[in-house]
């Protein structure tokens, strides 16, 4: 049996609280306001609360609009959340300005297409809850970082063939370890994000989805306490990679190997 991960909105208390169920009947989540964000994805969603360090910062960026909420399921795709069910009801019964999308890294040529398909089954759904689709581009493991490049390929093209935005958290890690290999975006597994690592990929969102420059917040990561050096340059890695990365990919491109 899968472990299920939902984001609830506590929308009256302005903060989300994160519910683990054992169940395969999750709640649909649903906002009310005027900026509202759901992601779907699977543990590098809410490993770290990366949806929640996403609102955190937009509260750092000055906006206090944003709102998120998940539907994230351990080792899922975007073909298991079709057949599960609650992120199809989430966008039948709410409208949402963005909906963020992640699977794994996606790098081999039949998960490329396997992307590719499921992210153009999941744009109707999108676009009657009258919502941008984001891909989320994830990170290979540390153990597997040459396919880093393949992984960008890969959601770049299946941002290109729904016209969505595309949110290049995994090349911001490459530009990060690039700058300094030891700088500690991995978590010890070695696979998700360590909060350096989740920190990287909120600023690479937010800076897509707000449009802010990511080196102007401040040097400070929500729920941790980091020199400032160290959160300047992972502001930087992300930076880089926001910069030389199309907001909308508009052809797709060949697998680098």
């Amino acid at each position: 049996m899968r472990l299920y991960h939902i984001l609830l909105p506590l929308v009256a208390a302005g903060f989300s609280g994160c519910l683990g169920l054992l169940e395969p009947k999750p709640k649909v989540p649903q906002l009310n306001g005027n900026l509202r964000v759901l992601f779907v994805g699977n543990s590098h969603s809410y490993e770290q609360d990366l949806s929640g360090l996403v609102q955190s910062l937009a509260r750092q960026a000055g906006n206090t609009e944003l709102l998120t909420a998940r539907v994230a399921f351990a080792n899922y795709a975007l073909e298991d959340h079709a057949y599960e069910g609650t992120a199809v009801k989430a966008l039948e019964r709410s409208n949402w300005e963005y909906v963020v999308m992640q699977q794994g890294p996606s790098s081999l040529a039949s998960s490329q297409s396997h992307l590719s398909y499921w992210t153009q089954w999941w744009l109707p759904r999108i676009s009657a809850a009258k919502a941008t689709p984001v891909l989320f581009q994830v990170w290979p493991s540390a153990g597997r970082r040459g396919d880093a490049p393949n992984t960008l390929v890969s959601y770049s093209n299946a941002a290109a063939a729904v016209g969505g935005v595309l949110a290049p958290a995994g090349d911001a890690f490459t530009a990060a370890l690039a700058a300094d290999g030891s700088i500690g975006v991995y978590a010890s597994d070695g696979l998700h994000a360590s909060r350096r690592g989740a920190y990287v990929a909120a600023l690479v969102i937010i800076g897509r989805i707000l449009d802010v420059d990511v080196e102007t917040l401040p040097p400070e990561i929500p729920g941790s306490s980091e020199p400032e050096q160290v959160v300047r340059a992972l502001q930087r890695a992300a930076a880089t990679a926001l910069a030389r990365n199309p907001v909308r990919p508009g052809t797709s491109l060949e697998a680098r190997r």
